[in-house]
C-alpha cells in the first residue's frame, strides 16, 4: 500500500526535511537521465540530428512547464481536502485528476501534431532539418499523455504526503530511458526518431508506476479505473490554481529565451560558460525547489485542517532550512567553481568566464529561497494569482528590461549575471510584502474545506 503522510501533526522541521529529500532525489534522477540523452545524442548521432532535436526544445520546455503548473493545481486541491479529512472528495479528486490527464494530454497531442510543421517554420528551422524535426516532434508529442499522467498524479501523491512514490517512478523511468536510448540509438540506429521513442517508453513507465501507487492508496480513495470521471467543482479548483502556475512557467521560459539572445551576443565562450553555469547552479537550485514543493503540500494540508498557525510556523521553518542549505551549497560551489565547470567544459577561457558568473550570482542565492518558499507556501493555501503577478513582473518584465539596458552597454558576462540576483531581490521583496499582508489576514473563515473531526488516519500513514 502506498504510504501517505499526515503533515498536520508531528515535528515540523523533521516532517518537512523527510518529505523534501525524496523530492530532491527525484529532481536529480530527472537531471541524470536528461544528461544521458545529451550523451547519446552528442556521441552517437550526427550534428544535424542534434540540431533537429534542439529546434523543438523551447516548445517542449513550455509544455513541461505547463504540466508542472497543472500538477500544482492538482496538488493544492488534494492537499486541502486531505487536511480537512474529506475522504469522499479526495476519492473524487483522484479520479478527476486522471480524467484531466487523459483528456488534456490527448488534446495537446492532437493540436501539437497538427501544428508541428507550422511551429518549426515559425521558429526559422532550416529547411534541411525540418523533416527530421517534424518526425521527432510528432513522436515526442505522443508522450504528452503519459507525461500529463505522471506530473498530475505525482502532484496528488505529494499532496497526500507521499514524496517517495514519485521518486520510485522517476527512477524506473530513468532506467528505462537509458536502456531505450541504447536500444534505439546504438542498437537500431534510430536517429532522432529513436530518441523520441525512448522518451515515450520511459515516460509511459513512469506514468504506470504512479498509477500503481494511486491504486495502492487507502481503499477509501484509491484509484479505480472504472471510476474515472470529472467532478466539476474539483476540476474548476484544479484549473483555477493550475492555469496561473502553468502560465508563470511558460512566461519564465520565454524570458529565458530573451536572456539567451543577449548571452549569444557575447560570443561562443560566453555561450559555453552560461551553458555550463546552468548545470552547475542545479546543486543550489534543486534543493530550494524541493523545499518549496514540501512547504506547498504542508501548507495545503494544514490550511485544510484549519491550523493556520502551523502553516505560518512551517513556512518559517522551511524558509530557514532552505536558506541554510542554499548558503552551504553556494559556498561550496564558489570554493570548487573551477572543478565544477571542468566537468562540463575543459577550456580554460570558458572556465574562467564561468567563475566570473558565479561570483556575481551565487552569493545571493539565499534570495531565491525567499521567493520560492514564500511563493510556494502561498500557492499551497490557494493564493496563486498574486505570486504569479509578482514573478511575471520581476523575473520576466524587469529582467528583460535590465538585459536590454545593461548588456549592450557593458558587453560582459557579469552584465547578464547581474540581472539574476537583482530580480531575485525584487521578487523576494514583493513576495515577502504580500505574504506578510496575507498572513495577517489569514483567518479560520478562509478555509475552503472545513475539517471533518470524525476522520482519523490509519497507523500505516493514511
Amino acid at each position: 500500500m502506498a504510504k501517505t503522510t499526515d503533515l498536520t501533526s508531528g515535528k515540523i522541521g523533521r516532517s518537512l526535511l523527510a518529505f523534501a529529500v525524496p523530492l530532491l532525489l527525484s529532481s536529480l534522477v530527472q537531471q541524470l537521465y536528461n544528461t544521458v540523452d545529451l550523451i547519446f545524442v552528442g556521441n552517437f548521432i550526427d550534428k544535424s540530428a542534434s540540431a533537429a532535436i534542439g529546434a523543438s526544445s523551447q516548445l517542449i520546455n513550455c509544455l513541461v512547464g505547463f504540466f508542472g503548473g497543472m500538477s500544482v493545481g492538482a496538488g493544492v486541491a488534494v492537499a486541502q481536502l486531505f487536511g480537512a479529512g474529506k475522504t469522499e472528495r479526495i476519492r473524487s479528486a483522484v479520479h478527476t485528476v486522471l480524467a484531466l490527464s487523459l483528456v488534456g494530454g490527448a488534446l495537446l497531442f492532437a493540436v501539437g501534431y497538427a501544428a508541428a510543421p507550422a511551429y518549426l517554420r515559425l521558429v526559422n528551422t532550416p529547411e534541411s532539418l525540418q523533416a527530421d524535426a517534424v518526425s521527432y516532434l510528432r513522436i515526442y508529442l505522443i508522450s504528452l499523455v503519459p507525461m500529463f499522467i505522471y506530473n498530475l498524479d505525482s502532484g496528488v501523491l505529494r499532496a497526500l504526503g507521499d514524496s517517495r512514490s514519485p521518486l520510485y517512478a522517476q527512477t524506473v523511468g530513468g532506467l528505462a530511458n537509458v536502456a531505450m536510448d541504447y536500444l534505439f540509438i546504438r542498437g537500431l540506429a534510430g536517429g532522432v526518431d529513436g530518441v523520441a521513442w525512448a522518451t515515450l517508453i520511459s515516460q509511459t513507465a513512469a506514468a504506470g508506476m504512479t498509477l500503481v501507487s494511486l491504486m495502492g492508496l487507502d481503499e477509501r480513495y484509491a484509484l479505480r479505473l472504472r471510476e474515472i470521471h470529472f467532478d466539476l467543482p474539483i476540476l474548476r479548483r484544479i484549473v483555477a490554481i493550475g492555469i496561473p502556475a502553468g502560465t508563470q512557467s511558460l512566461v519564465i521560459t520565454l524570458s529565458n529565451v530573451m536572456a539567451q539572445v543577449h548571452i549569444n551576443s557575447l560570443g561562443e565562450d560566453a555561450i559555453a560558460a552560461f551553458t555550463a553555469y546552468f548545470k552547475v547552479e542545479l546543486i543550489i537550485y534543486l534543493p530550494i525547489v524541493a523545499f518549496g514543493q514540501a512547504v506547498m503540500s504542508f501548507a495545503g494540508q494544514n490550511l485544510g485542517a484549519g491550523d493556520t498557525q502551523r502553516v505560518r510556523e512551517g513556512t518559517r521553518v522551511c524558509l530557514f532550512m532552505s536558506m541554510g542549505v542554499a548558503a552551504l551549497t553556494s559556498a561550496a560551489a564558489l570554493c570548487f567553481g573551477s572543478s565544477l565547470f571542468r566537468l562540463f567544459n575543459t577550456e580554460a577561457d570558458v572556465i574562467a568566464l564561468g567563475c566570473r558568473i558565479i561570483a556575481v550570482t551565487f552569493p545571493f542565492y539565499f534570495l531565491y529561497s525567499v521567493l520560492q518558499i514564500l511563493g510556494d507556501s502561498l500557492r499551497g493555501v490557494g493564493r496563486v494569482k498574486q505570486p504569479m503577478y509578482i514573478v511575471l513582473v520581476n523575473l520576466c518584465l524587469v529582467r528583460t528590461a535590465l538585459l536590454f539596458l545593461i548588456v549592450p552597454r557593458f558587453q560582459s558576462v557579469e552584465s547578464v549575471a547581474f540581472t539574476y540576483p537583482a530580480t531575485w531581490a525584487l521578487t523576494a521583496l514583493g513576495m515577502f510584502l504580500y505574504y506578510v499582508k496575507y498572513r495577517g489576514g489569514m483567518r479560520e473563515k478562509e478555509k475552503i474545506y472545513p475539517p471533518t473531526p470524525a476522520f482519523r488516519r490509519k497507523p500505516e500513514g493514511v
